[in-house]
Order: structure tokens, then sequence, then C-alpha cells
């Protein structure tokens, strides 16, 4: 193509349009002051957090060397007011904690991350040879080998007290795989790595983190703990909730061993801080830091982070919290040098999307709309009754016309074989859902009590309509005993 004088205006025309509508998302940010956007993003969390029943969230947001914005919402059970300094536990959102306590050591070249574990540890002896080739690396990457069925987790009947026990799991257990085949999110991989901490630095896990992370950072509300007691004591931490109908239900975390993989309590301002760290380094030499926030190379589960690279946001790295009682969100893109945080005193819920707060307020930063989902827990929770109720009068309707209507024994003899299938399928269901989760949640065990909290109303909702069948049936037999009864009788008299 001949490129012409004439054409140099319409061409600059064309390319300014273009950059202006590539940047129109910002320039809408630029041009609404502080106050509005955060107003903005007020009315959004409250409006999110009213839908979704959730009565307490701290919120933390940071672009460029600045925090952008702290603030809590809500109020704990006793009517206490939910502040920025509100300590909340983050869940696994400490795994990303874990992995930079590691990877200072091997930044003083006192750990190498692809040397096995088992050579910081000559007093492991196990019976599965395959665990001797485990690395530093399989664990940060969650590609040990381990999995929830070969070494509980959640679901170990006595939980570990301390970290110093944990190395004798790998004595007995059998890998589910070969190490650095296959990614499968374990808890514990991050526990041993809490331990190898320990080893190397000679300090407990808790005092390392404090001493060379928090303190250097600023974080001075920060702490970690080893077990779930330990934040069910505490009465600076709000009262953990599960959702029942929509009601939040206040309630202790289940017992949990969490130190290494689960155990930090912090606040909105401390998490500002450690966001900022993330794209302004000052813990980790370039290389490593680099490291950090790459994908591991079976998924995209790298060092306590989960890495992508979006054609609309760049880089960034996230991480979700999850507790029965608790959740928490992290989100930082590493290329706008914005981060978001959200931390909320209530629990995984089947009907509740908590990493679609952390993308409503990353669009209002940018100058985007945040909407409010129509699959929320009012709505959801609104529809599972209407399910219940439906399950009821089905029930009753259909007893009805059993009793209103004869049917020949041939027909009788299918109803029954259609309502025994009826009445097993949601009894299978029911017995098998632990494992039916574990398909969806990548291989993790959940317990019974976890299981409840996370999904209360389906649970009630498969119960009652076992309860319905039941009863029908019971009904449907009798009807079809009966009817051969009187048959055999007519036979006899005629």
């Amino acid at each position: 193509m001949i490129f012409t004088y004439k054409k140099i205006p319409a061409f600059l025309t064309s390319l300014l349009l273009a950059v202006l509508m590539t940047a129109l998302p910002f320039a809408d940010a630029r041009a609404q002051s502080k106050t509005e956007i955060v107003k903005e993003i007020d009315d959004y969390i409250k409006k999110n957090m009213e839908v979704n029943h959730i009565t307490g969230v701290s919120l933390a947001i940071t672009h460029g060397e600045d925090v952008f914005y702290t603030q809590g919402y809500g109020t704990y059970s006793d009517g206490r007011e939910i502040t920025s300094r509100t300590p909340f536990p983050i869940a696994s959102l400490s795994k990303s904690m874990t992995a930079l306590a590691v990877l200072q050591l091997a930044d003083k070249g006192q750990i190498d991350l692809d040397a096995p574990y088992v050579s910081y540890f000559p007093d492991i002896s196990p019976t599965d040879d395959r665990i001797t080739r485990i690395t530093i690396r399989n664990l940060l990457n969650h590609t040990s080998g381990l999995n929830d069925k070969v070494n509980p987790d959640m679901t170990k009947s006595v939980q570990f007290k301390t970290l110093q026990e944990i190395n004798k799991s790998l004595d007995r257990v059998k890998l589910a795989n070969d190490p650095g085949d296959t990614y499968n999110y374990h808890n514990p991989n991050y526990q041993y790595l809490a331990l190898l901490v320990e080893q190397i630095s000679g300090k407990r896990f808790s005092v390392y983190l404090k001493e060379h992370i928090f303190a250097p950072l600023g974080m001075n509300g920060t702490f970690s703990v080893s077990l779930t007691e330990q934040i069910n004591e505490n009465d600076a931490i709000p009262r953990g909730h599960y959702l029942l109908f929509g009601n939040p239900k206040s309630t202790a975390e289940p017992i949990w061993f969490i130190e290494g993989p689960a155990g930090v309590v912090t606040n909105a301002e401390d998490m500002a801080k450690w966001m900022r760290a993330q794209y302004n380094p000052q813990l980790l030499s370039p290389n490593l830091m680099e490291q950090y926030h790459t994908a591991g190379q079976r998924a995209p589960y790298g060092m306590g982070w989960l890495a992508s690279n979006e054609a609309d946001w760049g880089r960034s790295i996230s991480h979700s919290g999850i507790f029965w009682t608790y959740k928490a969100e992290e989100t930082v893109y590493l290329d706008k040098e914005l981060g978001i945080t959200m931390m909320f005193d209530t629990g995984i819920n089947a009907f509740l999307d908590y990493s679609a707060f952390v993308k409503g307020v990353s669009q209002i930063m940018v100058g985007g709309k945040a909407e409010i989902s129509a699959i929320n827990s009012r709505n959801m929770e609104i529809a599972m009754i209407l399910l219940m109720a439906g399950t009821i009068l089905w029930s009753g309707y259909s007893f009805y016309r059993l009793k209103k209507k004869k049917n020949r024994l041939t027909a009788f003899r299918r109803k029954l074989i259609f309502a025994s299938v009826r009445t097993i399928l949601p009894v299978l269901i029911l017995l098998f859902l632990p494992s039916i989760l574990a398909i969806f949640a990548g291989g993790r065990v959940v317990p019974w009590n976890g299981i409840w909290m996370m999904m209360p109303s389906l649970i009630i909702w498969l119960v009652l309509l076992v309860v319905v069948n039941l009863v029908n049936n019971t009904f449907l037999y009798f009807i079809y005993f009966n009817s051969i009864k009187k048959r055999k009788s007519s036979a006899i008299s005629k």
C-alpha cells in the first residue's frame, strides 16, 4: 500500500480515536474525584452485603505507591463497629506469606528450591520411595503428589497440634502421583514448608513471619496462629457465620490445624501494605520476586499465588481464602499497580460469589460500572424455599391422585419402580456428597460439618425430598398390596 501525504490527516484521526477508545475507562476514572469513587465503592459493597446477607466486611485498595482506600463495613455480633483495623482470618491468603518466607531463605542460600524436602529432615523414613523426590518447588507449586485422599487434611480424625508432628505423615503415606507430574491443591504442602522455615531459621514459624515479613512492612496488627481455637477464643476477631436460608448464623470455626497454609490474621490497613510490596519489591531479589509471581509448570498456581496474564488487565496474582465461617479474596494487578483485598465474617457458601465483590471494585477503580448479580444469596435462597414448597405441594398432589385414581396392577408396578428410583437417587447423592464435591473441588475432601455450612438449604431440600418420597412410596406400596389382596379375595369368592 502506498502511503501518501493526503492520507496523513485521516491516519492521525483514526489513531487518535483508537487511543481515546482504549483510554476511556481510565479517562473516566481520572474524571471522577476520589470522593466520588469511594462513594460508589461504598454503595456497591453495602448493596452486595445486603443481598448476600453478609454482616461484616473489610476492604483494602492500593494504587501505585499509595494506599487508595481502607474501610470496614458492618458490625460484630455484639454491635461493635468493624473498622479498617479489625482483625480477620484470611485463611489461604496466608500461603503467599509462607511462600515468601521460604523464598527469603532461598535468597540467602539457605534453601535450594529444587532440593528434596527430605534432605532437610534426615529422620523421615518413608515407605513410598517417591517421597524422597518431592522438592521444595513441588511443595510450593502443589505438585508434590500428595492429595486429600491419601493424606487427609480437614477430614483427619485427630488434627495435628504443632508443626513438629506433621512429618510423621510422610513416613506412612503413599503418593497419589509422582512428584512434579500433577497439580493437586493440598494444604499440608504448606505445613511442610512452614516446618522447613522453622528448621532452617531456628525460629518458630509465627516469630519468623513477624520478624522478617510483618515488621519490615509495618504490618503491626498481623499475626499467625496454629489452630482455629486461637481464632475462636480471640475476642478482637469478629465471630464468623454461615448462612441458613440467608440468615447469618454466628458460630465457632470448626477445629482445624492451620499454621502454614491458613493461619494468618490481619486487617485492611496491613493488607494494603502487603499488596504494595508486591509491585514495589523490597523483601526479595528481583530474580526470585519474578519467580514468586510466576505460574507453575503444571497449573496457574505458582508459589502461593495464582498467576495470570489477561489482555485487558495484564499480569495479575490472586488467591482466595476459604474457611467455613470466614472468607477472603485478594487480587493484585501487577501491571496496573492496583491491589484489592476483601475479608468477610461469613464463610464459603454455594450461592455466594465472593470474587464478584473484588471484580466489582476493580471495575469501579478503572471507571467502569459494577452491577449486583441476580445470582446472589437472597435470590437463590428464595428459589430454594420455593423449590421446597413445590416439593411438598407435588407430594400432596401425588398423594391425592393415588387416592382418587384407580390403576391396574401393571401400572402400579411401573409406578413403584419409578418411585423407588426417585427415592434412592437423593439418598445416594447425600451419601456420596463428599466424593461428588471432591470431583468439583480438584480432589479436596470436605468434612460433613463443612458441607452443611456451605449448603444447608440444599441438604435440607435433599432430606425433604427423601422424606416425601418415602411417605408417597409407603402409601403406594400399601395401595398396591391392598389391591393384590382384594384381587385374591375376589378370585376366591368366585
